[in-house]
Formats: structure tokens, C-alpha cells, sequence
């Protein structure tokens, strides 16, 4: 287990020589035996010496030291610092010589309230150890080793970070953990502040849930309501409203047509009567305001010939039209609809060719994608149109 820490529990910095004084001699046996040492267990982490005892006994080939790194790249050179000559034992001690109070640096890091961690560098030897303060391990609580690796260049604390003594990681720790707490307070509180706006986005909508359903009143057009006679209903109220509105698009103008009965006619015409019928002899043939016929017709001769047209021998009933020409309006109208016309025809036409050059070239396409070549291509082509010179013959 990692560390607590609570008021009854101080923690000393680790005796380096006591903890590590004993794992330096076995790693050149574990860079070439499969089997791990049973004396160096106790100094491992519950986790890491759990880990040394199943996965060496999968394997009787591999050494056990690759075990003790949990980055598989960096296990190549933990194997080839075990076997240096560093860490040959003294002939008389049998221990390695190391002057740890030089030799060996160390950095302190708390991860979280449970987990408090030291990294012991030894540059000379290349080897870095991960230290855990462990508590409740049934073979003793204090330092143990959590894994085993090299160092890393060109600082070995360059990922761990850290700090130089226990009281300084402590409070970092506990900094960094008011901090956290008042970020949560702001967050909880943004948070608060974001359910009461839902809650007044609720009782927003609320509202509307409250509202009798009904059918909204209809409104009226503003137009000017034509008088009706009693008894019509309200359907045909509504449409005769629109009776009295002119078209934006009718050249055709009561009101004009109206304006112009009171206007003289030009000399020789009069006013076409208002049943519009013509009398020649004794047939009658009703003729309709066109392009051709405007609303003016030949003068009646007068009753009384003049004396100047008896003295010339002039026949009095003979009248001499003066051609008028026909509504400028309606003649507009027509050109304005020829013209409509044309330029309709001219983009059916633009876009038929446009769609039968598409095609044309779609066909050429897809045959040259197929392996058909130009001159084949064409040789179709004339085929086709030759047979539709046959079909339409």
C-alpha cells in the first residue's frame, strides 16, 4: 500500500544504504538468472514483487531483471548497466561501493494523499530507482523499491519533477490541493448559477403551457370592403373585397377607359356606341375592341350636306376617314408579349443544344473509357444519324 499521512505518522527521508545497499549486487544475477533472488523480495513493493513472482515463473528462459522495468524500451540498457563492472562487489566487503551521500541524488514527490514517492538517481552507475513509502505491507511498512530503470538524459528527474526534501513536497502537495478545492468551489458554484437559469428557461416556457388553447382571430384584409346585399355569407364577404383591386399586371384600367368617354373625339370619329355594333345594310355584326379597333369609329355624315360639297358633285354621303392608330397601350402589350416570346424560345433552344452537347460529350467519355477510339466514336455516330435520315424519309 502507498503511503497516508496523518498527524500520528511521520515519515523519514529513506536510509538509501539500507534500502538500496542490498539490490545492487543482485542485478547482475537477475540480468542472467530466471529465477529471483528470494532476499531481495522484502525490499520490493507489494506491487512490483507481486509482479516478480507470476510473470518469472511463466518463463524459464528470459531474466527476471526485465521484471523490475515497467518501460519495455528502456530494459536493454538496464541489462547492460547490471553488467558493467560498477557493480562488481568489493573483494572484502562484497559490497558495491557507493558513497551515496555523493553519489546518489534524490527528488520528492506526493502524487496524492495515499502516494508519496522519492526518485534516487545514481549517474555514475546509470541507474535510476523509484522509491514508495508503502504502509500496511505485511513483511514491514517504509521504502520500498517500485521499479528499477535507467536514467534519463540530460536531467534524470526531467518526467518526475520533484523536490529536494519531504517537507517542501508536502506543501506543494497541499497547495496545489486548496487550489483544486477552489476551482471546484467556482465550478460548483457555475454550476448552481446554471440550474437556476434552467429553471427560469423553464418557468419561461411554462408560460406558454399555461395559455388556453384557442384559434387565433382572423384578421381582415385592409382592403375596402365592397357593399353586399343581405344574406351573403361571410366566405364570399371576404373574396369580394378583392372585386374593387387592380391587378398590378393588367394594362386594362376602368378608371381610364371611364376618364376617356368624356374626351372629344378626334375629327371625322365618334364615339363607338356602347353595345359596340356596327350596321351595314340591314345585317348587324358585333365588334369587339382589339388591336385593330380602338375605341373610336367613323362619324356620321351630316344630314344636311354643305353647299360647297353639292356645287362640287360630291356624294353627301360619302365620309373621308382619318386613320387613327389603334390603342397604344394594348400594341405595346402585344410587343411586350412577342418579345416575351422570342427570348423564351432562345433559351429552349440554348438549352437543348447545351443539353445535346453534354450528352455528345458524356458518350465520347465513357467510349474512350471503354477502349473505343476517336474514329470509331465518330463512325457510330454518323451510323446513328444516317438511320435517322432513313426513319424520318
Amino acid at each position: 500500500m502507498a503511503a497516508s499521512t496523518t498527524t500520528t505518522t511521520t515519515i523519514l527521508q529513506p536510509d538509501l544504504q539500507q534500502v538500496l545497499g542490498h539490490v545492487l549486487p543482485t542485478l547482475p544475477a537477475a540480468a542472467a538468472s530466471a529465477e529471483p533472488a528470494e532476499n531481495i523480495l522484502p525490499l520490493l513493493s507489494p506491487i512490483l514483487r507481486q509482479r516478480v513472482q507470476l510473470l518469472s515463473s511463466s518463463s524459464n528462459t528470459d531474466p527476471w531483471i526485465r521484471l523490475l522495468c515497467y518501460d519495455v524500451g528502456k530494459v536493454p540498457k538496464l541489462t547492460e548497466a547490471a553488467k558493467s563492472d560498477r557493480l562488481e562487489p568489493h573483494p572484502v566487503s562484497g559490497e558495491v561501493e557507493v558513497d551515496w551521500d555523493y553519489d546518489a541524488e534524490t527528488r520528492y514527490k506526493r502524487v496524492d494523499e495515499e502516494t508519496l514517492q522519492a526518485l534516487v538517481a545514481l549517474r555514475d552507475f546509470n541507474l535510476a530507482f523509484r522509491l514508495v513509502y508503502c504502509i500496511g505491507d505485511p513483511v514491514g511498512n517504509g521504502w520500498k523499491v517500485g521499479e528499477v530503470s535507467v536514467t534519463e538524459q540530460p536531467s534524470p528527474f526531467s518526467s518526475f519533477g520533484g523536490v529536494s526534501s519531504l517537507d517542501e513536497a508536502e506543501r506543494q502537495f497541499k497547495e496545489s490541493k486548496s487550489k483544486t478545492t477552489q476551482s471546484n468551489g467556482l465550478s460548483s458554484s457555475r454550476d448552481a448559477l446554471g440550474v437556476d437559469d434552467e429553471d427560469d428557461d423553464d418557468d419561461y416556457w411554462a408560460r406558454y403551457d399555461a395559455t388556453p388553447a384557442r384559434t387565433p382571430a382572423i384578421k381582415r384584409s385592409p382592403a375596402p370592403q365592397a357593399t353586399r346585399g343581405v344574406g351573403a355569407t361571410e366566405e364570399e364577404d371576404y373574396y369580394a373585397q378583392y372585386d374593387d383591386v387592380q391587378p398590378a399586371m393588367d394594362n386594362h384600367d376602368p378608371d381610364e377607359e371611364a376618364n376617356l368617354q368624356d374626351i372629344a373625339p378626334p375629327l371625322g370619329l365618334g364615339a363607338r356606341p356602347s353595345n359596340h355594333v356596327v350596321v351595314t345594310g340591314s345585317d348587324e355584326e358585333e365588334v369587339e375592341l382589339n388591336e385593330t379597333h380602338g375605341a373610336w369609329t367613323l362619324a356620321n355624315p351630316p344630314r344636311s350636306p354643305s353647299t360647297h360639297s353639292r356645287r362640287s358633285g360630291d356624294d353627301p354621303n360619302l365620309v373621308h376617314p382619318h386613320p387613327r392608330p389603334a390603342s397604344s397601350a394594348g400594341s405595346n402589350a402585344s410587343v411586350e408579349k412577342l418579345e416575351a416570346a422570342a427570348a423564351k424560345q432562345e433559351q429552349n433552344d440554348f438549352g437543348v443544344k447545351q443539353h445535346v452537347s453534354r450528352s455528345i460529350k458524356s458518350l465520347f467519355m465513357l467510349s474512350r473509357a471503354s477502349g473505343i477510339d476517336r474514329e470509331e466514336f465518330e463512325r457510330l455516330v454518323r451510323v446513328e444519324l444516317d438511320t435517322l435520315g432513313l426513319m424520318e424519309e
